[in-house]
């Protein structure tokens, strides 16, 4: 068997076993070493080598030192019940507006998804905050458990998103630049959100009622002063942290550390941080850290591998042998990617196979930048699309008994249709992306 051939085989090996369900940071780097020693004939001195120099490069990659302090960031606000305090603010400000309860739900999601870019987390507290508050207002189960699933993705694509911290990593693209690239594009996914409730509930109040007068009712001064005490202190903390990074006073490990302490000083102000919480946020930090870690590592061993053993070559020569078009080329891209999120998370999906696409980037003349917002985009239906949607099994687990998951499937389809919508914008009209980069930059 050919070197190339022998890369082919560990690719396919390697979805074989993450489909049996093994760990995917250690499978990487069984398979990198093992088929490393088949490579350099078992002078395992060189595999050695190819060993520590992959976990070296990984310890000493500037970009990844945000992850943490943004992990850290996130946990503490959703540790410190903030996330409470934020929905009854944006509820009672909202209250005139159709379906309000649904677009005070995408509104603290959006903020909280920013704030904290972790799905599980933002869906599950959301699950049993505002999927109860719709469901006593009378609102359809499905409409609200899409809302909820829908709007606890948005922290995959709105910065400070961890997602284009680790594809800049991985691409040598620029996270700042990424980040500015993801702003319009994600407030053009929650945008979009809100509108299509809006519009259904206009069209069918049945499906999301009003409040009661008494709800909504409520003196100015009580609404400025719930927004003034909730809304407001995260919102500057958010945009203090993305304006140093965009504007270029700070890099994002400086201000992932000012997020941090940020997230720690509104916890104590609110009085909910005590020495359990922060426990708590510590520890989940270092596991959620030490996985993403170790699965650069894996993934660094193996991509190593597999290009010296010409996969790289084999797929391009591929891909180029098709003669498709830079579209054609893109829609096979996003459906590769769309598919991979079924079995894999989006953290493999970047550390893994964004790099087998890179190669083929200059030949079909497409930017990484605007390759990385698609993909941000396209792994939002990671989470969306049946059967193995993360959100819909993350809401079900705290829904009450009478929800099913077939309801909830149902629920977040619509949604799912609306980012591909959002794709298709963001293809025709690049600049949604692209605009900010370049005026700020000069990209």
């Amino acid at each position: 068997m050919t070197d190339p051939q022998l890369g082919v085989l560990m690719l396919v090996l390697f979805i074989f076993f993450i489909m049996l369900g093994f760990p995917i940071a250690f499978t990487l780097m069984a398979l990198g070493i093992g088929f490393a020693t088949l490579a350099y004939d078992g002078q395992m001195q060189t595999v050695a080598q190819l060993v520590v120099q992959r976990t070296w490069s990984v310890m000493t990659n500037d970009v990844l030192i945000s992850v943490p302090l943004f992990v850290f960031m996130g946990y503490v606000i959703e540790r410190a019940n903030i996330l409470d305090r934020l929905f009854r603010s944006i509820q009672i400000a909202a209250g005139g507006l159709p379906a309000s309860l649904a677009v005070a739900t995408l509104l603290t999601c959006a903020l909280f998804a920013t704030a904290t870019g972790i799905v599980g987390a933002v869906v599950t507290l959301m699950g049993l905050l505002a999927f109860p508050a719709m469901l006593r207002q009378g609102y359809d189960i499905r409409l609200s458990a899409g809302v909820v699933c829908a709007g606890g993705c948005l922290g995959i694509l709105i910065p400070p998103s961890i997602m284009l911290i680790l594809y800049g990593a991985t691409t040598g693209v620029s996270p700042v630049q990424l980040y500015a690239g993801a702003f319009f594009p994600g407030l053009m996914l929650a945008g979009l959100y809100m509108v299509y409730v809006i519009i259904r509930a206009m069209i069918n109040p049945s499906l999301a009622p009003k409040l009661s007068k008494e709800e909504r009712n409520v003196p100015l001064g009580v609404v400025l002063r719930n927004l003034a005490t909730s809304f407001l202190p995260l919102s500057l903390l958010i945009f203090a942290v993305l304006g140093a990074i965009m504007f270029g006073l700070a890099t994002p490990s400086e201000s992932a550390a000012i997020g941090a302490l940020g997230s720690l000083v509104l916890a104590i102000a609110y009085r909910a941080l005590t020495w359990q919480k922060l426990k708590e946020s510590v520890f989940l930090t270092a596991r959620t850290s030490a996985m993403v870690g170790w699965l650069f590592i894996g993934s660094f061993i193996f991509s190593a591998v597999f290009a010296a053993l010409g996969g790289d070559d084999v797929i391009k020569d591929f891909v180029v042998g098709m003669d498709l078009s830079p579209l054609g080329f893109m829609i096979m891209a996003q459906i590769i990617i769309f598919i991979l999120g079924w079995p894999l998370e989006w953290t493999e999906i970047i550390v893994i196979f964004v790099p087998i696409f890179l190669p083929l980037l200059d030949h079909f003349g497409i930017d990484p930048l605007f390759f990385g917002l698609l993909i941000a985009l396209n792994i939002q239906t990671s989470f969306l699309s049946p059967p193995v949607a993360m959100a819909p099994f993350y809401l079900k687990g705290v829904a009450p008994p009478h929800v099913s998951i077939n309801q909830i499937f149902a629920g977040v389809m619509p949604f799912m249709l609306i980012v591909l919508f959002a794709m298709f914008l963001l293809y025709l009209f690049p600049a949604i992306g692209m605009w900010l980069p370049a005026q700020v930059y000069g990209r």
